[in-house]
């Protein structure tokens, strides 16, 4: 008896803080390889793969919408079959494979066309160079489909809900999470970008696959310490279920008293472990998936109680898709807010490499260790939020975090507006300074205008993030039902990866549709100071801007998931006091 109390006691010691240096660690390498994988890309594509710019810029917007669309399949494997752990740990390997190889392409000089020659077409890439480009690039878009989901669900897993203040340590977890990624974000934007501007891409590309393996041995090494939790069976068949029992049961009537719904604790349990979720009044329609009906009653009573799922469900299976629809349209509201941030790394980086970037004689910032600003904005904003923020809003509003995750998302919308407009007025200062100086007709030469003048359009898009991104994770983490966290991660995922392909399109209707008689066209493969990249920014602006009021209707009316959750008193042992949890 004794032996099993101190085993019971070992067991409530794993997670907690002491596995967050773990997961930062592992977090902290992974993305220094990431980042510095994908910053600089479109220079890897445009000058040693002699790629035209727009193929380019849609080859990183499309691998990055397929990147952040794999997770899906990551958190799916994760939250069915195998947990977080391992499926962090098996695509891990998955990513170091698709750099190994891409590092090896950078190193071996047959696997890249040959250099460009003066007054030389310059010769691009084969279809076998490119299909090592793009295989190289599928592995790591698998790896990052395990990787995303789940880490950080992964580490917010570390704090039992029936822990009192639990609610404050997750939003501090999400924000010093968020900082340290964007600090290891911030090394990989200058360091690594230098590396592969001045030394080579064979070390900048080998230094983050070097980095990438740290990071698999250090998350490894905290196996014995983790808080693991089971996976509890596909959601997917679950939503599946209720959607077809719903359905069978389409003229069935109604129920009256909520009361009467199906419930089954002991089925539910395995998938409800930090609570059962509650009957909500919305979506009535699904509420006929739980109607008992005479028939079943009977049958229930034969086979001692175990009812068919796929005709019958319990309320809190019912809830569970009630909950992921209802996050169905705040999910759709930062796609737009992708869209916009994407540039950055494609037509905002061809507009550094026009200007000067020299700090002295003899150094100058790579085009691609622009995004500095974001990072060192977005890090400043979290820090500032986290100990000057929430302390001050917290006066005003009572809540724990100072405001709701709603109205943080609201803040990062409006302050992207804000980027988009700026990044349109700053353009045709380009390129007004460009025609002062003769420069139009020399789309290589670089241009007497500062880049510092992009700093500010950076640095609002680093601001965003830290309002609407952080904002997003805890939002479906937090309004996810317990077993699909993972699938909820994923969610995050895919509005990114909706908002790259977004990107792409309107890269590409843009071009086709924005020329002129005379070859103009907004968006210039030859020739950016000739084009109009200023209307494509502000085509975006306005894009925000009906998205924003979208997401304001969207916010109004979203109903909080209500949790019922069981307390445990200081010996271990569960009381039956019932907390309604309804998170903001």
């Amino acid at each position: 008896m004794e032996m099993e109390k101190t085993e019971k006691h070992m067991e409530r010691k794993k997670g907690g803080l002491i596995t967050m240096p773990f997961i930062f660690a592992n977090e902290i390498c992974e993305k220094i390889a990431v980042v510095g994988f994908n910053t600089n890309m479109i220079s890897y594509l445009t000058k040693q793969l002699h790629m035209p710019s727009t193929k380019a810029a849609n080859t990183i917007t499309n691998f990055s919408g397929t990147a952040s669309l794999t997770p899906l399949i990551g958190a799916f494997i994760a939250d069915s079959y195998v947990g977080r752990f391992w499926t962090i740990t098996v695509a891990s390997i998955l990513y170091q494979i698709g750099m190994i190889s891409l590092t090896t392409s950078a190193v071996v000089p047959g696997l890249r066309p040959p250099p460009c020659k003066a007054g030389e077409i310059c010769k691009e890439a084969t279809e076998g160079q490119l299909g090592i480009l793009y295989v190289s690039l599928l592995l790591t878009a698998l790896g990052s489909g395990g990787i995303r989901p789940c880490v950080v669900s992964f580490g917010a897993d570390q704090f039992e809900e029936g822990d009192p203040k639990r609610g404050t340590k997750t939003y501090k977890y999400f924000n010093w999470y968020y900082f340290a990624m964007g600090a290891s974000m911030l090394v990989a934007v200058t360091v690594l970008v230098y590396v592969q501007d001045n030394i080579g891409w064979g070390w900048g590309f080998g230094i983050p696959t070097i980095a990438m393996l740290v990071s698999i041995i250090t998350f490894v090494v905290g196996y014995p310490i983790y808080r693991h939790l089971d996976p509890s069976g596909s959601p997917f068949s679950r939503l599946l279920q209720v959607g077809v029992a719903a359905y069978r049961k389409r003229k069935v009537g109604s129920v009256s008293d909520s009361n009467l719904l199906y419930q089954n604790r002991d089925i539910d349990g395995p998938i409800s472990r930090d609570g059962v979720l509650l009957h909500t009044k919305h979506m009535r329609f699904l509420d006929k998936a739980a109607v008992v009906t005479e028939e079943e009653k009977v049958k229930m009573g034969e086979e001692l109680g175990k009812p068919n799922l796929w005709k019958l469900s319990t309320v809190h299976r019912v809830e569970e898709l009630k909950s992921v629809i209802r996050m169905g349209p705040i999910w759709a509201a930062g796609i737009i807010l992708i869209t916009a941030y994407s540039q950055q790394n494609t037509f905002s980086l061809l507009q550094a490499s026009t200007m000067n970037r020299h700090l002295t004689n003899s150094f100058q910032i790579p085009a691609g260790s622009m995004t500095v600003f974001t990072l060192l904005t977005m890090l400043i904003t979290v820090a500032l939020y986290d100990r000057v923020f929430i302390p001050i809003a917290r006066k005003f509003t009572g809540l724990d975090r100072g405001i709701t995750f709603l109205t943080r998302m609201g803040i990062g919308l409006v302050i992207s507006i804000f980027a988009t407009l700026i990044a349109g007025f700053v353009e045709q200062k380009r390129k007004h300074v460009a025609f002062n100086h003769g420069l139009m007709d020399h789309p290589t030469s670089i241009i007497p205008i500062s880049v510092f003048w992009l700093v500010p359009q950076y640095s609002l898009h680093g601001m965003a993030e830290a309002f609407m991104s952080i904002g997003h994770l805890e939002f479906f983490y937090d309004q996810s039902p317990e077993s699909m966290r993972s699938t909820a991660m994923a969610l995050f995922w895919t509005s990114i990866s909706a908002g790259s392909y977004l990107s792409t399109l309107l890269v590409s209707l843009v071009h086709k549709y924005s020329g002129g008689a005379n070859g103009e066209n907004w968006i210039r493969n030859d020739n950016i100071n000739k084009g109009k990249l200023e209307n494509f920014y502000w085509l975006i602006t306005v894009l925000q801007v009906l998205n924003l009021a979208y997401y304001i209707v969207c916010a109004r009316f979203y109903t909080f998931k209500p949790l019922e959750v069981q307390r445990k008193v200081m010996d271990g042992s569960k009381v039956d006091e019932l907390q309604l949890v309804n998170p903001v």
